[in-house]
């Protein structure tokens, strides 16, 4: 797959930038994008660089039409084609499920906006580019909040519930020449949690997760992108699928033996 190329939204950080370095480590040139932390991205490029890759830094928001766009032109200016798309820019706005009250409807919006509508934005972006080349491959990255109405907030678990529906809705229509594909963690370690959170709050909450699960570890970002990488190089038979990667937690707590 050397020389191929990926777009990575949200890829200064966390999932996408797991990706883009393990995708560069297999000779991927990867667009790294990111809204507002230039630096965090920086060394994300320099990483994947160092790897063997080429990165190309694009700052963009996807929840603006014209920005994805221009992602895409960027990419194929500089390398004239786009394989893979990993939609992974996501944003929530933390409340109780059970207050009606905790979120208004900009808050909906807000968070719709980067985590269905982005997603669709940029899919649209390069859709024609991936038909021009006579393959691509779409990874959105969702939630176990989508199947299971949980997470940090409802406007985040019913955007990935949403981002679910759609990608099936892709993986009916981009076929043959595009596959798409949907992966849902369960909480994956990193700066998401650990700000929200606090350093105290961040360990208990994540020992308690890993100790409830069946594998009885935590997942972290490179679990989720050695999904994401095996979808985009290793599953040519495979669109249409949302897979959990969780530890198994949505099995529920481990059988306790005698």
């Amino acid at each position: 797959m050397k020389g191929n190329v990926a777009i990575i939204t949200g890829s200064g950080s966390g999932i996408g930038a797991a990706s883009a370095v393990m995708l560069a480590r297999r000779g991927w040139n990867i667009v790294i994008n990111y809204a507002s932390r230039a630096d965090n991205a920086k060394a994300v490029a320099q990483a994947c660089e160092e790897a063997g890759g080429q990165a190309l830094l694009c700052k963009a928001n996807v929840a603006q039409d014209a920005d994805c766009r221009r992602m895409a032109a960027e990419a194929m200016a500089k390398w004239g084609r786009i394989d893979a798309l990993v939609n992974s820019a996501g944003t929530t706005k933390f409340a109780d499920h059970a207050d009606l009250e905790a979120l208004s409807g900009d808050d909906f919006l807000n968070v719709y906006r980067i985590n269905v509508v982005g997603p669709w934005q940029m899919t649209r972006a390069v859709v024609p580019h991936m038909k021009a080349g006579g393959r691509g491959a779409i990874v959105n990255i969702s939630s176990g909040a989508g199947l299971r109405g949980t997470g940090s907030s409802v406007a985040y678990a019913t955007s990935k519930a949403a981002l679910n529906a759609m990608s099936l809705s892709f993986a009916r229509n981009l076929g043959p020449e595009i596959r798409t594909n949907v992966v849902c963690p369960a909480m994956v370690t990193g700066r998401w949690w650990r700000e929200h959170l606090g350093e105290e709050k961040y360990e208990a909450q994540f020992t308690n997760f890993a100790n409830s699960t069946p594998l009885k570890r935590r997942v972290n970002p490179e679990d989720i992108a050695s999904t994401v990488v095996w979808l985009i190089e290793g599953a040519d038979a495979v669109t249409g699928q949302v897979i959990v990667v969780d530890s198994g937690a949505a099995l529920g707590a481990p059988v306790r033996r005698k």
